[in-house]
């Protein structure tokens, strides 16, 4: 081959090495600009909490990422029944699920009817218990 030929085609290769770094680095540095929105302006999808009161069903909707349901004042959902400990259970979302939690209460935390030892994935239309009172859960639905 003749030294111009040669020539251009290093010159291409070259150039076409250097587009190829070009083209990783940019979509390194868009990657990189994606994941470092804060978390904080990611919203859980909204959870409702559906409690029966004299046949009637009363519904309390929570925006936040955890929610304490409990007998204490301080709790975000508040149940008064003496089969309900001052923080009972912990809902949150974590890892794009909602997660059920029993924080050691006294008569138990149960997920469509199995008590709860650990935290588990609770979906749209499970029933959760604490002690006597029973809520039914839906996710990211508007009634």
């Amino acid at each position: 081959m003749s030294g111009p030929v040669l020539l251009i085609l290093r010159v291409l290769m070259a150039a076409s090495l250097y587009a190829f770094f070009g083209l990783a680095l940019y979509l390194l540095w868009r990657d990189l600009q994606g994941q470092s929105r804060p978390a904080a302006l990611y919203q859980p999808p909204a959870l409702t909490l559906i409690r029966i009161i004299d046949e009637e069903p009363v519904p309390l909707r929570f925006t936040a990422s955890e929610i304490i349901i409990g007998r204490d004042p301080a709790s975000d959902f508040v149940l008064e029944d003496s089969t309900v400990s001052a923080k009972h259970t912990r809902l949150s979302f974590r890892q794009g699920q909602w997660w059920v939690e029993d924080l050691r209460s006294t008569n138990g935390t149960y997920l469509n009817q199995e008590p709860i030892t650990t935290s588990l994935v609770i979906t749209s239309g499970d029933e959760i218990r604490c002690g006597q009172v029973a809520l039914t859960i839906t996710i990211g639905e508007t009634l």
